[in-house]
């Protein structure tokens, strides 16, 4: 099983022959790559997997993605 995190694009940039971006995860800024998503631009948002943007998803769904994730941490907090 993968885990992928959604983002927000803030910045997009060649880093010598890749398309990279900086994207923040809720206040968390992170380098990644674009490769596997060239329509990508900033304001997207996209999943991430381990430093790779495999796929572009809508705000709604991102941030229902993040709330979701976040009550999994609490709980797990409860349980521990």
């Amino acid at each position: 099983m993968c885990l992928a995190i959604p983002g927000k694009l803030t910045e997009i940039y060649q880093k010598e022959t890749l398309r990279m971006a900086k994207i923040d995860f809720g206040g968390i800024v992170k380098e990644i790559c674009l490769e596997y998503t060239p329509e990508a631009k900033i304001g997207d948002y996209a999943l991430i997997h381990v430093g790779f943007a495999i796929s572009l998803m809508d705000e709604e769904e991102a941030q229902e993605t993040l709330k979701l994730i976040k009550e999994i941490s609490e709980f797990e907090d409860e349980i521990s």
